[in-house]
């Protein structure tokens, strides 16, 4: 756990000096509310695969009415915290970690943040972002919830054996970095859905994957508006004030995880994914073209999902059928 307890250290130096030296500490304590939401938000990330930025996108969006990209941002860098954190001490426990997968995928993340960022975020509107947001994740809500006595039982691990992991990686890294250069999130909700409906992964192996993932795709995101410069100073300040809660909860969430039922802890996943989809609809104006916009979402990220999964299927399939006809 050396590695763990020195990145620990680092960053609490680092956060005295800034809170402290440059006596910030009676601004960022008055962004007290995010440290509440993180303590959910580091739970979710840590145990589950979707990001704290999951839970931190709709509260500072819809409660607190800061922009989409504010919330994208600060998504971005408390994630690049929080997740770290989570996958060094998952590192440091010896979780297993199918490292060329994660190569793969942080490759991939690297260029969809380009692509994202420079060609389509400043082209889509903030209603839309929100919109895109409350469907792709309710796509996964539901096959989450249709699906998850199947999920929890499954008990492969082909990412460790595939030769093509790297290439696999790169295509769910290069989606989800897309993804998260305009909702904050998204690598990691495309790295379990290929871990664990094509590779039908053991949601052991599958949600420390999706956790590192993300992890290392936040930090490359989180560099990226690092230096383009739009990091405003109260996306820092709840930064500041709500890392010194992530760095120790996503940790905490990924021991939970180990310990909870896992059948529960996806219904709560998928519980927080349709609250997350009727919230945001709630609050946003629905217009015909709105309407149009969410059905197009979500049937494109339930259609991409359900045909991931028919391609995990088909090797069982072909297994079943070959034992009725008396092949074996």
């Amino acid at each position: 756990m050396s590695y763990w307890r020195a990145y620990v250290i680092a960053f609490f130096t680092f956060w005295g000096v800034v809170a402290f030296g440059f006596h910030l500490w009676p601004e960022i304590a008055q962004h007290w509310p995010m440290s509440l939401v993180m303590v959910a938000g580091a739970f979710v990330a840590g145990s589950t695969p979707m990001g704290g930025g999951t839970v931190a996108f709709p509260i500072l969006v819809l409660v607190f009415n800061q922009p989409p990209s504010n919330a994208r941002n600060f998504g971005l860098i408390i994630q690049a915290v929080g997740m770290t954190s989570a996958f060094l001490f998952m590192i440091g426990r010896k979780v297993p970690l199918p490292f060329r997968f994660l190569a793969g995928s942080s490759g991939g993340a690297a260029i969809g943040f380009l692509v994202g960022t420079f060609l389509i975020a400043p082209h889509v509107q903030s209603s839309q972002v929100k919109l895109l947001f409350a469907s792709l994740w309710m796509s996964f809500g539901l096959l989450t919830l249709f699906r998850n006595i199947e999920i929890c039982g499954l008990t492969g691990n082909g990412l460790r054996a595939n030769a093509s992991a790297v290439l696999t990686g790169f295509v769910a890294g290069l989606v989800g970095g897309t993804l998260a250069s305009i909702i904050g999130v998204g690598v990691e909700m495309c790295v379990y859905a290929v871990t664990v409906l094509i590779y039908r992964t053991d949601l052991r192996v599958a949600i420390p994957t999706a956790v590192s993932a993300a992890a290392l795709a936040s930090l490359e995101g989180a560099a990226l508006h690092l230096w383009i410069g739009d990091v405003d100073r109260q996306t820092a300040m709840n930064w500041l004030a709500a890392g010194p809660v992530v760095i120790f909860g996503a940790p905490a969430g990924t021991w939970l995880a180990s310990r909870l039922p896992r059948v529960r802890v996806l219904y709560f996943v998928a519980g927080l994914c349709i609250l997350q989809f009727l919230w945001t609809l709630q609050q946003t104006t629905r217009g015909r073209h709105e309407w149009i916009f969410v059905a197009a979402a979500m049937a494109t990220g339930s259609g991409v999902l359900y045909a991931f999964y028919e391609v995990g299927r088909r090797p069982e399939k072909l297994a079943s059928s070959l034992l009725r006809d008396g092949a074996f």
